[in-house]
This record gives structure tokens, sequence and C-alpha cells, in this order.
């Protein structure tokens, strides 16, 4: 990615949020955007980039936007009040953070939970939406869909941040997704996207700073910096996935590692207790242990239990087999997960579970078939190339 096309990913959203403030109508200011970014691609890598890029954006796509308002029906109408409109001056960028703006506006009250969700991936987080289908676990056209009618819903309408506590619980879910798919790209060559987990990790920074109090906000971040602390050992030398008991841990974060730390020791102590509070307390209980060998997992499965009432779900259910097995052993884990399995469908993780398990157990004729299963459902090449890997070495010993 270059410096302009990183600059322009930045402003795209922040460009947005002023369109709509300005003019409403989500999806026209949506398109004038893109034309703006489509001009500014092409002009300012051999012209340079101006001294004011994000009102330089504003100003052309604020343009198109009224080209676009003249050429609708009832054009007569609307000229006259149209000619009122003139493109906002060039402006600097302000201490206010437009993106994190356009978060709250896509969190509009009259929009179901999942458009919110959907609707914000796609405008604020620029996924794909077939990589926002993957985050969710449902078919593309679903998530097609959900964008569609959002839209047409926020169609006409001038949109307020002024319900922003009712639209915190969305905001969250849709920075924990971000994150999400920035820390595992569901699909690709590459195993995470930096650029998202950063911009997930700096947006919830941002809400934290305005919510100090709220234990989830700071379990949310918390969580972000205590997962991303691992990244720099999820991979090797050639960019080959490495497993978390198998990391070198001197190269994770320590900064971030305490900083989540004392995040969440703070956020238990002072604050009702929520999901992303306690996936942060269970990433802690991983960072803190020096060995994998000395990992807490009785006060991991603990904390999966509790996790599992407070907010359940597929991955959920998942990673609490992988900590009951630690502590039941895998026979047990096996029979858990085979429950587990009934109500998830053909997730490439049970499968990759149910290998690891099989493998502990010395059945390994079984386990090189559950890692082959796993590697032809999953889209992660890295993901595919790690499980490849495993069942050939489990071949050789056959």
């Amino acid at each position: 990615m270059t410096d302009v096309e990183r600059l322009l990913r930045e402003l795209a959203p922040q460009v947005l949020a002023a369109l709509v403030r300005r003019y409403g109508d989500f999806d026209a200011g949506e398109d004038a955007v893109q034309e703006a970014l489509l001009a500014a691609s092409q002009q300012w890598p051999e012209e340079g980039v101006p001294d004011h890029p994000k009102g330089w954006l504003i100003t052309t796509a604020s343009r198109r936007r009224i080209e676009q308002w003249r050429s609708e029906t009832a054009r007569r109408r609307r000229e006259e009040a149209v000619a009122h409109h003139e493109p906002p001056e060039p402006e600097p960028v302000s201490g206010v953070d437009d993106t994190l703006t356009l978060l709250l506006l896509c969190c509009h009250p009259s929009l179901t939970r999942p458009s919110q969700v959907a609707l914000t991936l796609r405008a604020v987080g620029g996924l794909t939406t077939a990589e926002i289908a993957r985050a969710f676990l449902v078919p593309e056209a679903t998530i097609g869909q959900r964008i569609s009618r959002a839209k047409q819903k926020l169609k006409g309408e001038r949109l307020t941040n002024d319900d922003r506590p009712e639209r915190l619980t969305a905001v969250l879910q849709v920075l924990y997704l971000i994150f999400t798919e920035g820390h595992t790209a569901s699909s690709g060559d590459a195993l995470s996207r930096v650029e998202l987990t950063t911009e997930a990790i700096r947006l919830v920074r941002q809400l934290h700073a305005e919510r100090p109090d709220d234990g989830e906000v700071a379990g949310l971040l918390a969580l972000m910096l205590l997962t991303e602390a691992r990244r720099p050992a999820r991979v090797d030398a050639t960019g080959a996935l490495v497993p978390l008991a198998e990391q070198d841990r001197t190269r994770w974060n320590r900064a971030f590692i305490d900083e989540g730390v004392a995040l969440i020791t703070n956020a238990l102590a002072t604050a009702p207790v929520g999901p992303y509070q306690l996936q942060a307390a269970i990433a802690a209980v991983h960072d803190e242990a020096a060995t994998a060998e000395e990992t807490d997992w009785a006060q991991i499965l603990t904390l999966y239990d509790l996790l599992r009432v407070v907010a359940p779900g597929p991955m959920v259910t998942l990673n609490r087999v992988v900590a009951f097995a630690q502590v039941h052993g895998p026979e047990r884990g096996l029979a858990e997960l085979g429950e587990a399995a009934k109500h998830l469908g053909g997730h490439h993780r049970v499968d990759a579970i149910r290998a690891h398990l099989l493998e502990t157990t010395g059945d390994r004729a079984a386990a090189r078939d559950a890692y082959l299963a796993a590697a032809r459902r999953t889209l992660s090449l890295p993901e595919q190339a790690y499980l490849q890997s495993r069942a050939a070495q489990l071949a050789l010993s056959l």
C-alpha cells in the first residue's frame, strides 16, 4: 500500500462523515466520496498531496454531491435551494475524529443491530461484503442485503450523534469484528492485516478517553492490546504460522501486555462485568504465563464458563472446548467437541481442534485426516499451509 493509498483509506470515513452531516443521505454521500477518492488517487501521485488533503476531498466530494442533487428529479424546484449550498472551504484536520463520528452515525437507532454492524464495517472499516460475511459466519448475500437495506433506510435522513450511549454496544461490536478480521484475516495470503488492528485500537483508545469509566470499553481495549501483543511471534522467519504454545514469548510486546493487564485489572474491580472484560481476562492469563506449560488453564476454563453464560456463541463454545481438554484431558475434550460440533456446522476450527486433540491422544491417522479437512475449509493461505504441514508430519510417522 502506497503512502497516498494509506492516506486515502484513513481520510475516507472522515470525509463521508462530513458529507452526511452537511447534506444527509448516506448512500449519495458515499457515491460522492468514492468519486473524490478516485480523483485524488489519480491526481495526487503526479501533482503532490495538497496542504489540506481532508479539506480537498470534502470540497471535491461536496461539489459532486451538489451535481448529483441538481440532476435528480424535480430539478427546477431544487436548483434554487441548491445554489445556496456552497462547498465548504478546505479545512485542516481538527481535534474531532470524524471517523469515530461516522461509526456512531452508522449505528442509527432506526437500523437493526445486524444492519448497524454491517454498514459500519463497510463504511468505516473498509471491509468487503465477503469479509464481513465471514466475520459473521453467514452467507455473503445476507450481508449484502443488510447493507443495501441500511442505506435505503437512511436515505434522505440527516444523522446526528445524539444517541451515543445507545449506539455504543453496536460500535464496540463493530470495532471488535474489525480487529478480529485484522488479527486473523479470513482469506488471502497474509495471516494478519495490521492496518485493521491498528485502526481498531486507535478508535477504541479514543472511546476510552471519552468514557474512561465504561468497563466494556476498557475491556475491549485491553483485549485488543493483549491479543495484538502476540502478533510479532505469530509467524516465523519464513512467514509460516506459529501456534500459541510454540511462540517465542520474548518477542511479545511487553508494553501492550502491561497496559492491557492494568486496564482489565481496573475494569474488573470497578465496573460491572461484561463479555469483553472476560475475554480480556482470558487473554491476560495467556500473556502473563512465562511459558505455555505455566498457563493457568483452570482459570481460563472458569472464565469461559462465565463467558458462555454472559455472551454465548460458536467461537466461545469452541475455545472453551480447548480449555476443557487442557484441564480434563483430550478424550473428554473430544466428547465436548462432539456435542459442540452439532451446532457449529462445518467451520474449519472444529476440524482443527479435533485434529489437535486426536494427535494428543496418539490417534495420528485420524488426526491427519482432520487436519486435512480443516485445511480444505479455511480460506486463509497461512492457515492452510500450517494445517497441511501438520498433516504431512503425521503422515511421515504412520
